[in-house]
């Protein structure tokens, strides 16, 4: 894998995503292991964030392979949007129930099967940075996940404390967003590759903008409609 600056960029914004989009998947393991001995717990966590690394790996090249198809980085990068959007809206509504597992393969099967539920949004949006390099694509989820893990707290406390930090990365969904669609294979055979490529840098920058401004049209609307249902 050549370790470029570009790649270097890449895998900070690999690293960048997950943090964002995996903060639920931390709180996952930690109820799912809640309900072991205390000697076992440890090792539960390890060996779910372990299990779902793999899962994860696996089911990002899988992405990485499909985004060949035509109109597949079309869908992916609409995907996106949405997920870049849904990142900076307020959500009130409770995590998905997670029971509290009393035997350690169980707290592990539990943990593997959320972080696949969940990390739909993390898979696209790593796809679409990595590309082909797998090589990166590896790198990235193995550094981040265990990071996420062991320092979700703090990832989670220094999100609330610098919301920028949240915003930052929606508009880093929204940019890679533009550089998927205009790489789709479709759009490159009909309109030739260099002239595609040519709007990589206004599409990107365009759909950043527009998650920006969706995204905080959202969260008003859904702020107002809060005080008004509280004051009714």
């Amino acid at each position: 894998m050549n370790l470029g600056s570009v790649d270097w960029l890449a895998l900070g914004e690999i690293i960048w995503i997950n943090a964002l989009l995996s903060g639920d998947n931390a709180v996952v393991i930690a109820m799912a292991c809640r309900g072991l001995p205390g000697g076992q717990r440890k090792m539960g966590m390890i060996l779910g964030a372990g299990v779902a690394i793999a899962l994860r790996i696996l089911f990002t090249v899988i992405i990485v392979a499909l985004l060949g198809v035509p109109y597949l980085k079309i869908v992916g990068a609409l995907a996106l949007l949405y997920i870049a959007v849904d990142l900076l809206t307020p959500n009130d509504e409770a995590e998905g129930d997670v029971k509290t597992s009393e035997s350690l393969l169980r707290a592990v099967g539990t943990i593997a099967v959320a972080d696949v539920v969940m990390s739909l949004d993390n898979v696209i949006a790593i796809a679409g940075v990595a590309g082909d390099h797998f090589g990166l694509l590896i790198a990235g989820l193995v550094i981040s996940v265990p990071m996420i893990v062991a320092g979700s707290a703090v990832i989670l406390a220094v999100m609330d404390r610098f919301p920028l930090i949240v915003w930052a990365g929606a508009a880093l969904l929204g940019f890679v967003a533009g550089e998927m669609l205009v790489d789709d294979v479709a759009l490159v055979d009909r309109f030739g590759g260099e002239y595609v490529h040519s709007w990589e840098t206004t599409a990107a920058v365009t759909l950043a903008v527009v998650v920006v401004a969706v995204g905080w049209l959202v969260r008003r609307a859904k702020t107002r409609n809060g005080r008004q249902s509280a004051t009714s």
